[in-house]
């Protein structure tokens, strides 16, 4: 027999106790098994272990100063009872509290497979995975999956998708119809096998191959010039009725609308036996009530959305025995998917009540997005109804969201079969706790703790959450996040980054060293901007030099040569320019022209100088007369006599 792993003590219940740990390698979430007086063994989970030491502050305080401490500790853990199994194979639990002392082994796994409700049976289950911490295939009920619905809940980057991959293999190999509303394109991988080096490597644990779905799976989209590998689909437009365009369009029920529709769509049917929208349009427009304009705008739009149009797609081509279906939405407007989504859900449960299409499970991903909590979109009805009545008529909903809080509750609480990955929003957990049946205390810090790969699932067959380790998908997977960083690309370093190979690189023979600058050889009282090194100062070139004495020359020129300058280039620039030679010959009168305005313009220059010259003159002039008008004013405030005034100078140099 096995050894035990520790003995219960302290306070006991009937649904909960602790127990000192003597196995070191027990750990949280594993399974333990104890014998109960009257119910015989019961199966529990570890929730949490701890240790308790007899270390206190002072003596930490000396063990932190080097002292010899002896430490001495205990390790207990806190087990949830799970249960037992009854003379009727039902799952019950005690009734009475376990007794101190009891010892407690590792749950055997006939036991776990017992009690939880892990049957192995390939046929009619979907392999999901392994439980975590045993080597025990999970299988969940398809039959279960499909009758009460299921939902798959993820924080974004959590591993939904991947999940639903899993989920829809396991379908395709049994048969069962699937009909999946995919807004991001990324399920058109289930055609192709999984070549992920890392999946490969863990598809001998999990004891899967590689391998592609393309005959089980279809595509189809609205708009196969984005998704190209699609089959077109299209609506019939043909004979559509009042309520048909109510619901498509989001127009009132009640009110002047379905009068005017149902008037107009009755005139027509008197006048032909087909008709579409735009006769439609034709006909409301003559209505004379005002409320026309907003049928007339909604039908315009749902005209506008390309999805009506000839030959309109069959639901026996969506939905076919062993088919996987996808509703690729990638590059559709939002708009659009909510009228998409409401027509087919609406037809395919119509079809599926009257028995013209099989048996089928109907996936939603982004679910928060068709059926909110708050607000209204046009597919709320026609999924609400599912969730509600699909049971009874063999039409599934799996609902898949990275916002379970989002979710309309009415839906997801009757989402019997959960798998649910790592969640942190305090908003989204709490929405999760209240729709999860069997949650124990510690789950939701499970459920924000789990690693990625790691699943919680319950529903489906499995009586209590159970921890998995989802399996590797066979599958290519199509909803990985995209890489943003080039590992390809170089990475651009700081100013600082290997100087001399940017140097050496650039032409340049100066080493380090020499441009560093010997602060040492500067007083201490200099200031930041008296000290400069060679780089402060670029060398000048003998080019620059000449460029620099010319410049100069220029400046000390005088005015008559500069102007003189000019003309010459004038002059050189009409030879240039009268070479019939350079320029393929030009037209006569226009060189006249050209030269009687360079001759007015050579004129004014040569007048220019003298104009400058009288101009100085005046100017000279007129500072003469100002200085000698300020001389007298000066005389008149020192004295009439020429002697005040130069005793009053004479004493301003001696002040001075």
């Amino acid at each position: 027999m096995a050894e035990p792993v520790g003995i219960i003590f302290g306070t006991v219940g009937s649904l909960s106790f602790k127990f000192a740990v003597s196995d070191k390698t027990i750990k949280r979430n594993d399974y333990i098994q104890v014998e109960h007086p009257e119910c015989g063994q019961v199966l529990g989970q570890i929730t949490d272990i701890q240790r308790e030491s007899d270390l206190d502050f002072d003596r930490a305080r000396k063990l932190g100063e080097g002292e010899d401490i002896d430490v001495g500790s205990r390790v207990m853990a806190d087990v949830h009872v799970t249960g037992f199994r009854d003379e009727r194979g039902n799952l019950s639990y005690p009734r009475t509290p376990f007794e101190a002392g009891t010892k407690v082994f590792r749950a055997e796994e006939d036991i776990v497979r017992a009690v939880i409700g892990l049957r192995d049976e390939p046929k009619s289950g979907a392999y999901v995975g392994k439980l975590k911490g045993h080597n025990i295939k999970v299988y969940v009920d398809i039959n279960a999956m499909v009758q009460k619905h299921a939902s798959i809940l993820a924080r974004t980057g959590g591993g939904k998708s991947y999940v639903l991959g899993v989920f829809i293999e396991e379908l395709m190999k049994r048969q069962v119809p699937c009909l999946i509303i995919d807004p991001h394109g990324e399920y058109s991988t289930l055609m192709y096998p999984n070549t992920n080096p890392k999946d490969l490597k863990l598809m001998e644990y999990f004891e899967v191959e590689p391998r592609g779905f393309a005959k089980h799976v279809v595509e189809f989209s609205p708009d196969t010039s984005i998704n190209k590998n699609a089959k077109p689909l299209k609506f019939d437009e043909i004979n559509l009725t009042a309520e048909d365009i109510l619901e498509m369009t989001g127009l009132k029920k009640g009110g002047a609308q379905i009068g005017i529709l149902r008037r107009a769509i009755k005139d027509l049917k008197t006048d032909r036996k087909f008709y579409t929208i735009r006769d439609i349009i034709r006909q409301v427009r003559k209505d004379k009530n005002p409320a026309k304009w907003t049928i007339v705008n909604a039908l315009d739009f749902l005209q506008s959305t390309g999805i009506f149009g000839e030959p309109p797609t069959r639901l026996s081509e969506l939905v076919k025995e062993g088919q996987g279906t996808i509703i690729n939405l990638k590059g559709i407007p939002p708009e659009v998917h909510e009228v998409v989504v409401a027509r087919i859900s609406k037809k395919v449960f119509l079809a599926r009540k009257l028995g013209r299409v099989p048996p089928l499970l109907l996936v939603l991903e982004e679910a928060h997005n068709f059926v909110p909590q708050v607000g209204q979109t046009l597919a709320q009805e026609p999924i609400k109804m599912i969730a509600a009545e699909g049971r009874k008529f063999g039409m599934g909903l799996c609902v898949v969201s990275q916002r379970p809080a989002k979710i309309d509750k009415n839906v997801l609480s009757q989402c019997n079969t959960q798998t649910i990955l790592k969640v942190t929003n305090p908003n989204d957990l709490k929405a999760i706790s209240s729709s999860i049946e069997g949650m124990f205390p510690g789950m939701e810090e499970n459920i924000s703790r789990l690693p990625i790969g790691s699943a919680i699932i319950t529903g489906g067959g499995i009586n209590n959450p159970i921890i998995v380790d989802v399996r590797v998908r066979q599958s290519k997977h199509g909803g990985e996040s995209i890489t943003v960083v080039n590992p390809n690309v170089k990475v651009e370093e700081g100013p600082n980054y290997d100087e001399e190979a940017e140097l050496e690189a650039e032409g340049g023979k100066k080493k380090k060293e020499d441009l560093e600058y010997d602060y040492s050889a500067v007083g201490k009282d200099a200031k930041a901007t008296d000290i400069k090194t060679d780089m402060d100062e670029e060398p000048v070139s003998a080019e620059d030099e000449e460029a620099d004495a010319d410049e100069k020359d220029d400046e000390e020129m005088p005015v008559e040569d500069h102007e003189g300058e000019k003309a010459e280039e004038a002059k050189g620039r009409r030879l240039i320019d009268d070479n019939p030679e350079e320029d393929g010959g030009l037209n006569v009168e226009a060189e006249e022209e050209e030269e009687e305005e360079e001759g007015e313009e050579a004129e004014e220059e040569e007048d220019k100088p003298k104009k400058e010259k009288d101009e100085e003159d005046e100017i000279e002039g007129e500072e003469e007369e100002d200085e000698e008008g300020e001389e007298e004013d000066e005389e008149e405030e020192n004295g009439d006599g020429d002697g005040d005034g130069k005793k009053g100078n004479l004493e301003g140099e001696d002040k001075k």
